[in-house]
């Protein structure tokens, strides 16, 4: 009976670990396929002329996708070099996903105090405005020495998972792109406790 549970505990832990790496891998490449597709429009354009690019992309994408569908029905065996580079890649990511209910209190005060560095270093780089975008967060932390060789998708899955909200139509200097508003920062973050205020409230 022992090893029976012992056997479906494992069973569980292998399940819950490649279902965790498979939608990492799935929205980190659904997004670099969302970011590849939108680089493509042309600020010098506008109109239809500037949305040339994007949906050129969009079909080559298409076409890609048709030649795959059409080699993997001509040779069935490669579903099977398929499934197992996905389960590889979502294997792997999912070292980079921690599973619910697993962090103590030591990593959710590091987790708190990670959120409050970050908050405060989008709050410097907007300055003034009202947003700041997640291309221009990337590059100073590269200028610091930090997130060498990462991506803007990278950057941008890392702030859900502090629960820093993130929005992809934020408008700086007339250009809309992945960003943080600071009305999402000024607002109370999830990973941080709220203590009930002592002083005595002034409101009419």
């Amino acid at each position: 009976m022992k090893r029976r549970l012992a056997w479906w505990a494992a069973r569980s832990s292998i399940t819950d670990r490649l279902a965790r790496g498979s939608y990492t891998v799935w929205e980190h490449r659904a997004d670099a396929l969302t970011a590849w597709v939108r680089a493509g429009r042309r600020d010098d354009l506008d109109g239809w002329r500037a949305a040339l690019g994007p949906l050129m992309r969009l079909i080559l994408l298409g076409a890609l996708a048709y030649s795959a569908w059409a080699i993997v029905r001509a040779l069935p065996w490669l579903m099977w070099l398929l499934a197992g580079w996905w389960i590889r890649a979502a294997w792997r990511a999912s070292r980079d996903t921690p599973a619910e209910g697993t962090e103590d209190s030591s990593e959710q005060a590091a987790h708190a105090l990670q959120v409050t560095v970050l908050r405060q270093l989008l709050l410097d780089l907007m300055g003034t405005g009202s947003g700041v975008h997640l291309r221009t967060v990337l590059a100073h932390l590269q200028e610091h020495g930090q997130w060498e060789g990462r991506t803007v998708t990278d950057l941008r899955v890392h702030l859900a998972r502090l629960d820093i909200p993130v929005d992809r139509g934020v408008k700086v200097s007339g250009t809309p792109t992945w960003g943080v508003r600071r009305r999402g920062l000024e607002a109370p973050s999830p990973a941080e406790p709220q203590e009930p205020s002592t002083e005595p409230s002034t409101a009419a």
